[in-house]
């Protein structure tokens, strides 16, 4: 039987679907698929909000098609499937010397996923996005045929961080980073402020920096956090142990204010006043909630939002207002990222620009839901945008303003699925395919 009924979820699980499933495993079965009952591609479901989500039709699911395809050692690119998931591919290159160019924060999420979201990982500001590294894809339409697309193509540029809406991507050619093994030398400091913080991400000249900061914190310490700069490296060490699971959905005061302000404050001291470097096993640097399965049940069973922004670098002081706002609100996690990035993204609906990105997530509350729309509203008078792999409240008319190429986007998308099939559940929601 080609289509099961499913209940799925985002990774928040704030939002959820109920639909049929395919999960083709070959190209074959792909393409005659597409060719008579064409829908949209789904990977792992890790993007938190409604992306992933056609609720009350269909979806392709692309974990089945999870082949290393070719690798030609000399140049360092790997052709693979697009259902192939990221933690994979680094397991199994980063001993021979390479590693995905660029890595979001889990590797669950598919190399399809990271396409049609053009993610960004810790090395940002120096490797740029996820499509700036894909040589070659394969994207089956919606009449089932088939296209092997470049970056010359202008189709490219509407598929990578085009949210599926182009077709099924079945397979890149991925040009992979060089990398000296599979262990990775981090630096950790303590940053006492906001103003810290940015001077050193500033500052930085490390293949890999990423901030954790605490959302909770007010005053004098607004900003504080930890820095980590990272190398890769070669060496033994203990690889991480069998993950750990969340075996229920936790209790609502489990994220308490009182609670959240005592974690953090733990946290930010587990760090030595003078710093530390310590070596690393790659997955647990790049992926360390992957370590505990079914980690966003700690939100409960109503889930939760991440907000994610970037605005321009001239921008810093409107988003330490809304760092500022946040703390005031007692709503945020324990889980609050700053990053740097440079200005490198390769689609029209590409998140990245070159600015501070602010990531922070925050339960499934009518409370939550206004702070957020407030901070969205602070990031489009900033000159910024949002993610919208983490969205799942956003207005769209917001969304287009924040996009300056949505409407070359929109014709184009529009043009390679002129029935309009492929939306999803984000697409309808935020009314992309209008021009």
């Amino acid at each position: 039987m080609r289509w099961k009924t499913a209940e799925y979820a985002g990774w928040g699980r704030a939002l959820r679907a109920t639909g049929d499933l395919a999960r083709p495993e070959r190209l074959s079965s792909l393409t005659a698929l597409m060719a008579e009952e064409p829908a949209p591609a789904i990977g792992n479901c890790r993007s938190y909000g409604d992306a992933c989500l056609n609720h009350g039709g269909r979806a392709v699911q692309t974990l089945r098609l999870d082949r290393i395809i070719g690798f030609d050692p000399a140049s360092g690119v790997a052709t693979v499937e697009a259902g192939m998931q990221l933690g994979d591919l680094a397991r199994i290159f980063a001993p021979k010397g390479w590693l995905p160019a660029v890595m979001p924060g889990t590797g669950f999420a598919t190399v399809g996923g990271a396409i049609a979201h053009d993610v960004h990982g810790k090395n940002h500001h120096v490797a740029g996005s996820f499509g700036q590294h894909v040589r070659a894809l394969t994207l089956v339409g919606v009449e089932g045929a088939v296209q092997r697309i470049t970056p010359d193509d202008p189709l490219f540029r509407a598929t990578v961080g085009g949210l599926g809406q182009t077709g099924v991507i079945a397979s890149a050619e991925l040009q992979l980073l060089k990398c000296k093994g599979d262990v990775i030398v981090v630096t950790e400091r303590r940053i006492a402020g906001w103003d810290e913080f940015l001077g050193h991400l500033d500052a930085s000249d490390a293949s890999y920096t990423v901030g954790w900061i605490d959302a909770t914190a007010q005053g004098s310490d607004l900003g504080r956090g930890i820095l980590e700069e990272a190398e890769t490296g070669s060496g033994l060490v203990t690889q991480p142990g069998k993950p750990k699971s969340v075996p229920f959905d936790a209790p609502g005061f489990a994220l308490a204010p009182g609670v959240v302000r005592l974690f953090n404050n733990a946290y930010y001291r587990r760090v030595p006043e003078r710093g530390r470097t310590v070596v690393k096993p790659i997955q647990e640097f790049f992926f360390p909630l992957d370590r505990i399965r079914d980690w966003n049940r700690l939100y409960g069973r109503e889930g939760f939002h991440q907000f994610q922004c970037v605005v321009p670098l001239e921008q810093a002081p409107a988003l330490r207002a809304m760092l500022a706002r946040i703390a005031k609100s007692g709503l945020a996690s324990p889980l609050a990222v700053l990053k740097r990035m440079g200005p490198g993204r390769a689609g029209m609906m590409s998140f990245p620009m070159e600015g501070y990105t602010l990531a922070v997530d925050f339960p499934n509350r009518a409370r939550a839901a206004r702070l957020i729309a407030e901070l969205e509203g602070d990031t489009l008078a900033a000159g910024g945008r949002i993610y919208l792999a983490k969205d799942s409240l956003a207005k769209g008319s917001a969304v287009r303003a924040m996009y300056p190429e949505h409407g070359a986007w929109a014709a184009a998308v529009n043009g390679a699925d002129p029935g309009g099939v492929l939306p999803t559940d984000l697409i309808r929601r935020l009314d992309l395919r209008s021009v």
